[in-house]
């Protein structure tokens, strides 16, 4: 059986914490900054957890994370 191969992109923008959940960046944060406030400009600085319903998909794209 060939080995699985892993989503490059996918690979690059998530990452395991210890209990196994998938954390990931917000978005949303890479220009027209202007308009937004600091506060919210500083919550989008902050990772995220995956949502639930993604977490099988990405178990497929991320076989060996």
């Amino acid at each position: 059986m060939p080995k699985m191969k892993t989503k490059r992109a996918a690979a690059k923008r998530f990452k395991k914490t210890g209990t196994g959940k998938l954390k990931r960046n917000k978005a949303y944060k890479s220009h027209i900054l202007t308009k937004k406030s600091a506060k919210r400009k500083r919550n989008l600085r902050k990772p995220a957890i995956t949502d639930s319903t993604n977490v099988k998909n990405m178990k497929k794209v991320l076989p060996y994370l």
